[in-house]
């Protein structure tokens, strides 16, 4: 077996090794040429240190790395392992792993971060043999909101763009990966204040539109209430993006944030649960 960077691999090997290596995996992620490199780009993935493993001049398995500052320390964010199907048990996920984090220590990582399909006990176990723990459970939602609000309720509502959202101190860091700002260049942001000018949540979303010109759904990527927040003042944010009933999905929401429980309580679906792994150098 031989192992190459995604940079050194046509797009066609690439794109052939994360088909395969997704076959029958427990989320449809097969992509198109164009998904794959909007993929790279918009969530900062990076060709010379993602990996492809060879076997026969055969591309059957595949990593996708990516590397950013958070709370002040170089993170890693593995954001994707898949082998070929012929290919599973082995041997080429442990040695995709061993260059992984031979990759990560050469490029002086301090936290290594990834997801996982919380049924997936064969990839968390094999993680786990690398020094990875569980740090949290993501859940995505989806389902139908309708935002009914008192008309009368005084708050404001900042538009800004995504990028802004890091130069705010109530902005949160430290949140999976395609959940940050970073990754959501495209996306639209809120911040909402009440009468005292108090911060009290922001939101990080994307508006997928219909034919018709109306909003069809918000996909959430943030929605994190502050100190002075509720969970009764979501309603009050969505309906600053529309009081129409919308399709919601909520990505990779912590288990733990209050939000969550909220959307659950009012009818949304879990559709997804993943664990969130970390791996620390000290």
């Amino acid at each position: 077996m031989n192992i190459k960077t995604l940079s050194q691999c046509t797009l066609e090997q690439g794109l052939h090794a994360w088909n395969k290596g997704f076959e029958g995996y427990f989320v449809e992620i097969d992509m198109s040429e164009e998904m794959f490199l909007t993929r790279l780009v918009g969530e900062g993935l990076s060709s010379k240190l993602s990996i492809v493993a060879f076997a026969n001049d055969e591309p059957v398995g595949i990593v996708m790395n990516g590397f950013r500052q958070i709370d002040g320390k170089k993170t890693s964010w593995n954001g994707g392992t898949g082998v070929s199907p012929n290919y599973r048990g082995k041997g080429v996920s442990r040695a995709l792993m061993e260059e992984t984090i031979a990759i990560y220590e050469r490029e002086q990582v301090e936290i290594a971060t990834l997801e996982a399909i919380k049924e997936n006990e064969v990839a968390i176990a094999l993680y786990k043999k690398f020094g990875y723990v569980i740090t949290n459970i993501l859940l995505f939602l989806r389902g139908d909101f309708e935002a009914k609000v008192d008309k009368q309720r005084s708050f404001q509502a900042n538009t800004i763009r995504p990028e802004q959202l890091a130069h705010l101190p109530v902005y949160q860091e430290d949140v999976p990966w395609q959940c940050s700002w970073q990754s959501n260049k495209q996306g639209e942001a809120k911040v909402f204040y009440n009468d005292d000018q108090e911060a009290i949540g922001y939101l990080l979303y994307r508006t997928v539109w219909n034919q018709e010109g109306a909003i069809d759904t918000i996909i959430l990527y943030q929605l994190e209430l502050l100190e002075n927040g509720k969970a009764e003042d979501i309603p009050y944010f969505l309906s600053t993006i529309t009081d129409e009933k919308v399709k919601i999905t909520a990505v990779n929401f912590l288990a733990s944030n209050p939000a969550t429980d909220f959307f659950i309580k009012n009818g949304l679906e879990v559709t997804t649960e993943q664990v969130q792994m970390k791996k620390y150098w000290s």
